[in-house]
């Protein structure tokens, strides 16, 4: 099952509605067109543009797969224990001693630890055995006609061209992801117009072949996305119980210091400096583990803005990095499907901003779960119960 290929269009699949200027729907021939004059109008030769466009098709099975984003709704821990498996753990040890050159150049050229490098190559693509095998250019262009988000995918086509143009790009044999990601790191083709690397020096970036090519490719992102070198991304830690609730959640930060006067304590090592700033992280709540976030943490979010994804990517590199399970606590049962979906609704009756009644448990659900415990008198850690479920209800 093709469980984690979905996850590299995160951002995508949570992006903001489509701008009205963006031109979408109708024919799909009528549709190519006019990307064809479009084409032509940015400089590209009428027949590169032909060749490029030539066998393009509507491509259902996309559509189908960008409307089927379930997974997005289980919890951090029910997640990661699917997707970190002891054969993921060993590969990414292998693949680290294996790759060590590569690994120390991506480090030392734009400062992205091993680790991280491996848990994203390992979460996206199964350190490449899975890629996906939707056709690149049909992908892009059905989400480019569909009208959910073709601000998004428009350009990717014309980036796609610019590939083509200089043979990293075959139209017709290129594959991956259903949101038009492509190589071991799956990224879109304007990121690897912008950001691509060739690492092995053959004069290509191929992001599906060269192990090379992809982890610095990655590494090149990661750092145009804001990766701070040689700081930390994410610490598991231990909280009092009389923490002041309020304080956590990603959405605010304090420094190191200031966490440990709060009685917070990192389970296994030394936190960082005390004047580094950081969030206090609770996937299920304060019976659940407990993460010290810090500022490379946000980087995630501009990969993929899952919030389970990112933490569990974010948990996995440090476990590929040396540190132990995390405590998974006692957390109160979280809710189903049915019942997230009526708790959001509740939420929205009261004012609130959820993103969408989609029964995930995204950002603006978590904070507006945390200011309706505040107002009820609850345990404000952002993690909805079927207690809280009632109280509102």
């Amino acid at each position: 099952m093709r469980i984690l290929s979905l996850f590299a269009a995160g951002l995508l699949a949570l992006a903001a509605p489509a701008a009205a200027s963006v031109p979408c729907g109708g024919d799909f021939g009528g549709f190519v067109a006019d990307l064809k004059t479009e084409a032509q109008r940015r400089g590209h030769d009428r027949a590169t543009v032909d060749r490029f466009f030539a066998d393009v098709r509507r491509d259902p099975a996309t559509i189908r797969a960008d409307r089927a984003q379930g997974i997005f709704k289980m919890s951090f821990i029910d997640f990661s224990r699917r997707v970190i498996s002891q054969y993921r753990l060993n590969k990414g040890r292998e693949n680290r001693a294996r790759y060590d050159d590569i690994f120390r150049a991506a480090q030392q050229r734009y400062g992205v630890p091993p680790g991280v490098l491996l848990a994203f190559w390992a979460l996206e693509t199964d350190y490449g055995a899975v890629q996906g095998d939707f056709n690149t250019l049909n992908s892009l262009v059905t989400l480019a006609h569909d009208c959910r988000r073709p601000e998004l995918f428009r350009p990717q086509v014309f980036a796609a061209l610019e590939l083509f143009e200089t043979g990293d790009f075959d139209p017709r044999t290129t594959t991956g992801a259903w949101a038009g990601e492509i190589g071991m790191v799956q990224m879109l083709p304007e990121d690897i117009l912008t950001l691509g690397v060739d690492g092995d020096g053959d004069g290509q970036v191929r992001l599906k072949s060269s192990p090379a090519d992809a982890l610095l490719s990655g590494a090149n992102m990661l750092r145009a996305l804001g990766w701070r070198p040689n700081e930390p991304w994410l610490q598991e830690v231990k909280v009092p119980q009389d923490l002041d609730w309020l304080k956590t959640g990603i959405d605010q930060d304090f420094r190191v210091s200031d966490w440990q006067r709060m009685g917070v304590r990192a389970r296994t090592g030394d936190l960082p400096p005390g004047d580094m700033r950081a969030s206090l992280v609770l996937p299920q709540g304060r019976k659940g583990p407990a993460f010290l976030a810090y500022p490379n943490f946000r980087v995630y979010f501009e990969w993929n803005q899952s919030f389970v994804y990112v933490t569990t990517a974010a948990y996995f590199a440090t476990r590929l990095s040396g540190a132990p399970v995390y405590d998974a606590g006692t957390p109160d049962p979280g809710l189903g499907g049915a019942e997230m979906e009526t708790l959001q609704r509740l939420l929205k009756a009261r004012g609130h901003d959820v993103g969408g009644v989609d029964g995930i448990l995204g950002a603006k659900t978590r904070a507006a779960v945390q200011a309706e415990q505040r107002r009820l008198g609850l345990p404000a850690d952002a993690w909805p119960t079927r207690a809280l479920l009632s109280r509102l209800r």
